[in-house]
């Protein structure tokens, strides 16, 4: 018993409790048993010795004084314990029961019972039997599955029909024939030895007797071998062939189409029952190649034999698989591998021809790529040709905000169908291709994403002088359309200005490269885009060409660390077109669809297509798939993400909108009335309403010459108060330009002013041009 120091209680006698002696801490009060009446609320699978209620866990409290009052009660509750009488549950189960008696109670499980057991067992057998359907689904492609199975114990039953009595028809017949055309010379030799020989005559008429014994007896034995073959594949075809016909024929008779069914599938089961053991790799002559260009499943033996045929590995060799073949969502093969010890992945890389030749697909189906480590490589093969599928709308067509182009720049899906991006911040560019291959579109992923960040300061340059950069035209602080280099030098030269001017504010601020952060507490630092199209009508120019690689060149090495971003795309950057000491500076390179693995090598380097990574091997429905190399040690196949006219139109739209509530807008040609009306000068209000009356609101009614008094009207519609005395000195005409000109319907002669000689004068007085 414990002690309780707690207010003095006396506990009350609990009820009787079977006896039972042990150490306790405390006595626990008890429950009565139910009375035999109410066993029937109880379940029928219920004990009722064991249907006891719990008892309270909690000691009685015991006060500091009552110690032996505490004894004494525990002391007459056990005297007074009376003896465990067995419980008999009323019914069948009532009295004795013996176990070894099952005719009557049976043994049943306790969850037939219950809906609960029942529902219970239901669901753990519809799960093994799903998994075991699984299980099946996935044994079927194998060489375990049925329909092997049926295919391999169908050729082993006709193998066993044919046997082996062929080989013995087969030598007595090349036995019979050869004594038959030996029997043939023998008679003929009888026959045409001269009698007169006398014992040479008789000698060979003996020799041909022989020999023609011999023959017909070797054409019996032909013919009885023939005969015991036929006997035995008969007898045999009957063992085998007869049980299946006789139960499809027997049950089409006596069921219709489901003995027919039923006959069918019986012989179905027979025959993978027979064939359920494979055959050893040894002893399968079934096609010795596998192709995935035929619809073949990629294994382990085909890598090794592919592999070998492309002699990456050795005879000898095997390749360690990593990462199983295996199919993904697109339908394409892909295994991660383990080279030979001593065989570099690049060895790989640049075989992917011959691993296409031998997986029977196209050279751009097959990507082999390093995959962690020197030895390791990862091979992906597409199951059609990549990029020739309908191009998904860009992600910038998604975007609910601005872009942002410090962060990374969307480009498109590679082979995998893996989105890849890539940053621009301090790097430059350059894309490269034949006509026709894509730059353009490829180019509008980078310039629309420029164009989306209102924080972004846009200079282009068209080398094509026609309309693919058109559209951003308004969106650009500079902007040189006319393919004129001398323009685009003077354009450099600006930009070479702000650059300094850049630098000279990050050393007043003491900073050694422009950040966002400090971008966005000085505008002035904002990121520049310079984009140059179509770079060789610029660099080719026989006065400019110099001049302007040389500028160039100082903007890629030195402006990326004042936030000046340079791209450039071309044709051919060949050495002839780009300078190899501004091309080896422009970090990131873009190839598309080239014509020669050299003019690969003039985007990508010198080297890259010996190296594997050529963009000959891009096929021309392949439009704006290139090899990117902008991060990584190797370059990927990536297609740009496309946008169409009305889409590029959507998204400078959105561009404007977003700039022009940022106030990073450029502000575009300012007209020359709205000029003079910003000096607040009292003749250059006049003037500007004077240039108003020359300039209806439709183009189409513009005039070249007004008379003198339709001024006047007009300014005194706009309540100016001038004479003609005062427009005559405003603007002062040469005797010419005062003669008098028709006007009107009736086409009276009025003295005039021409809108030449006005401009003349503004630009005279005020120095503003139009």
């Amino acid at each position: 018993m414990t002690e309780n120091h707690a207010e003095p209680h006396t506990p009350t006698p609990a009820p009787p409790v079977e006896p039972t002696i042990a150490t306790v801490t405390f006595l626990r009060p008890t429950i009565p048993a139910p009375a035999a009446d109410d066993w029937s609320d109880l379940p029928d699978d219920t004990d009722p010795a064991l249907s006891i209620p719990p008892m309270p866990t909690a000691a009685p409290a015991v006060g500091p004084d009552d110690r032996t009052v505490a004894l004494e009660t525990a002391r007459t509750i056990l005297n007074k314990t009376p003896a465990a009488e067995p419980v008999v549950r009323p019914g069948k189960f009532a009295g004795t029961v013996d176990l070894d008696d099952f005719d009557d109670a049976p043994l049943i499980p306790a969850w037939m019972y219950s809906a609960e057991g029942w529902a219970a067992w239901c669901g753990v057998f519809y799960r093994a039997r799903r998994r075991d359907f699984r299980r099946w689904v996935r044994r079927q492609p194998t060489q375990r599955g049925h329909v092997r199975q049926f295919g391999r114990g169908v050729r082993r039953s006709h193998e066993w029909v044919v046997g082996f009595e062929g080989v013995r028809v087969q030598s007595a017949s090349h036995t019979a024939h050869v004594l038959t055309r030996e029997a043939r010379l023998a008679a003929r030799h009888a026959r045409f030895t001269p009698r007169i020989l006398g014992s040479k005559k008789e000698l060979a008429m003996k020799a041909a007797e022989r020999a023609t014994k011999a023959a017909e007896e070797a054409v019996l034995l032909h013919k009885k071998a023939k005969k015991d073959r036929n006997r035995a594949r008969n007898l045999r075809a009957g063992v085998v062939y007869g049980p299946p016909l006789t139960a499809i024929g027997t049950g089409y008779v006596m069921g219709g189409g489901l003995g027919l069914a039923a006959g069918l599938l019986s012989t179905f089961a027979g025959g993978a029952f027979v064939g359920r053991t494979p055959y050893d790799e040894e002893a399968d002559w079934s096609s010795d190649w596998r192709s995935l260009g035929d619809g073949d499943r990629m294994t382990a033996p085909m890598l090794d034999a592919s592999f070998r045929a492309a002699k990456v590995i050795g005879s000898e060799e095997t390749l360690g698989v990593v990462q199983m073949p295996m199919l993904d969502t697109r339908g394409a093969w892909t295994a991660v591998l383990d080279l030979p010890p001593g065989v570099p992945a690049k060895k790989a890389i640049r075989a992917t021809d011959e691993l296409a030749a031998a997986f029977g697909v196209e050279e751009a189906q097959v990507s082999v790529a390093k995959r962690g480590r020197a030895g390791r490589i990862e091979l992906y093969v597409s199951r059609d040709l990549p990029f020739t599928d309908k191009a998904k709308p860009g992600p910038l067509l998604a975007l609910e905000a601005a872009a942002d182009f410090w962060g990374r720049i969307s480009i498109g899906p590679d082979v995998r169908g893996i989105h890849q991006s890539i940053s621009v911040v301090e790097r430059s560019g350059l894309i490269g291709g034949e006509p026709g291959a894509g730059k353009s579109a490829s180019g509008n992923t980078i310039l629309l994403a420029a164009a989306l960040d209102p924080r972004v300061i846009l200079w282009l340059a068209d080398g094509k002088g026609g309309g693919d950069l058109e559209p951003f035209e308004h969106l650009c602080e500079r902007y040189e359309g006319d393919a004129d280099p001398e323009a685009f030098s003077a354009m450099l030269d600006e930009l070479l200005a702000v650059m300094k001017a850049r630098y000279a504010l990050l050393k007043k601020l003491g900073k050694r490269k422009v950040t966002e952060d400090l971008a966005g507490k000085h505008p002035e630092l904002r990121q520049l885009l310079l984009w140059v199209d179509e770079l060789m009508l610029y660099t080719t120019d026989e006065e400019y060409g110099k001049k302007i690689t040389r500028k160039l060149r100082n903007l890629v090495s030195r402006g990326r660390a004042a936030g000046i971003i340079t791209f450039c795309a071309t044709q051919k950057p060949g050495s002839d077109v780009v300078d190899t000491s501004l091309r080896d500076l422009l970090s990131i390179r873009w190839a598309l669809r080239c014509t020669t693995p050299e003019a690969s090598d003039t985007i990508l380097g010198k080297g890259a297509a010996a190296a594997g990574y050529s963009a000959k091997t891009i096929q021309s429905e392949m439009r704006g798939a290139g090899l990117l190399w902008a991060e990584g040690t190797n370059p990927t196949m990536v297609r740009a993400d496309y946008y169409t006219d009305e889409q590029v139109e959507i998204l400078l739209e959105r561009a404007t909108g977003w700039r022009r509530a940022a106030g990073t807008l450029p502000s575009g040609p300012v007209a020359l009335a709205e000029q003079l009306l910003k000096l607040g000068d009292e003749d250059a209000v006049i003037l500007a309403h004077l240039l108003d009356a020359f300039h209806y609101d439709v183009p189409e009614m513009t005039a070249d010459w007004l008379p003198g008094q339709v001024l006047l009207d007009h300014l005194k519609g706009q309540g100016l108060a001038v004479t003609a005395e005062k427009l005559g000195a405003l603007v002062v005409r040469t005797d010419e330009e005062k003669a008098k000109r028709p006007w009107g319907e009736k086409g009276s002669r009025l003295a005039g002013y021409p809108l030449g000689r006005v401009e003349a004068t503004i630009t005279a007085r005020f120095g503003l041009t139009a």
